[in-house]
């Protein structure tokens, strides 16, 4: 039995969404997964009891404590190891799950991450990716999109070799192109960092760096990875979530704009770690949720984190 945590008190309308996205989740899912719902017991059952689910499909942890969004994420997870999030990384950790999901509190997501399970090898910074739409209904992996909002050149080169990686076993994609986000094409473009970035991508014989591209090449598939900062990413995926917003309400429904719905792909990985973490949007619904657990499905049946710590441990 393959079991999926999934913390029920994340988000902004957890426990009421996030319970219905996992229970539509498990619908879909193969009869040897099993969803692991962790938090406050009479938040849990009182959402459970007016849902009907297949017998042994969902399981429950019960929990007192939950990290708000508004605290801060270091205090919060040091000070509360029985919360929700904490609880997942627990069984996380200790193989009793393999994988864990949250639309919660992505900073504690991240301080999880890094000192529950840790770092792959020698890799400094673990970034979240997220599924950039393409024109021609794929996707590319942009990353950092969040986690780290300054990053040195060597981080960068980190995130590109983890990207490729991750493209290659979780994505299908043989020998993926990977890209350095900047604001020209040549070479000699870019702030100090990308133009430091560009010179050890170029030399790195781990990736098939195909070198700078700009912002208007990015709907293009150009690149499978585009490699970015925190910041930039998540200024990128913001604006992309606010376009598809007012496209909805225009009442335009175009392929493009609608796959920069969040709710599409449900959330986006940490990868570098020692373990199969998704984190989902604040906002989430019930479909984001489902489509969260099923993308964490799919990246436990691709083994793409043991095939990353081969290459870096």
């Amino acid at each position: 039995m393959r079991k999926i945590a999934v913390d029920a008190m994340g988000g902004d309308f957890a426990p009421k969404a996030v319970i219905e996205g996992a229970i539509m989740a498990a619908s879909e899912l193969p009869e040897n997964y099993q969803i692991v719902l962790i938090g406050k017991q009479d938040a849990m059952l009182g959402v459970l009891h007016d849902l009907e689910y297949r017998k042994g499909a969902v399981e429950m942890i019960f929990c007192n404590d939950v990290i708000e969004m508004h605290e801060h994420p270091t205090r919060a997870f040091s000070q509360k190891p029985n919360s929700s999030i904490g609880v997942g990384f627990k069984l996380l950790k200790e193989g009793q799950v393999s994988a864990f999901c949250s639309a919660g509190n992505t900073g504690a997501m991240m301080v999880g991450s890094l000192f529950t399970l840790r770092t792959i090898g020698n890799l400094q910074r673990p970034p979240i990716a997220g599924y950039f739409p393409l024109k021609n209904g794929n996707y590319s992996l942009m990353l950092d999109i969040g986690a780290n909002a300054d990053c040195k050149p060597e981080v960068l080169m980190q995130f590109a070799e983890l990207g490729s990686l991750y493209a290659k076993f979780a994505l299908n994609i043989e020998n993926p192109k990977v890209a350095l986000l900047n604001i020209g094409e040549e070479e000699e473009k870019g702030n100090t960092t990308a133009q430091a970035a560009y010179q050890l991508l170029k030399n790195n014989k781990k990736v098939n760096f195909i070198g700078n591209v700009e912002g208007r090449d990015l709907f293009d598939g150009k690149a499978d990875v585009i490699v970015t900062d925190g910041f930039t990413g998540n200024v990128m995926f913001k604006m992309g979530e606010s376009l598809y917003e007012y496209a909805a309400s225009q009442g335009i429904d175009d392929q493009l704009i609608n796959r920069m719905n969040y709710e599409v792909a449900g959330g986006s990985p940490i990868i570098g770690v020692n373990g199969n973490v998704i984190v989902g949007h604040g906002i989430s619904t019930p479909l984001a949720i489902k489509n969260m657990i099923l993308l964490a499905q799919r990246q436990i049946e691709s083994n793409v984190v043991d095939k990353i710590k081969e290459v870096f441990l």
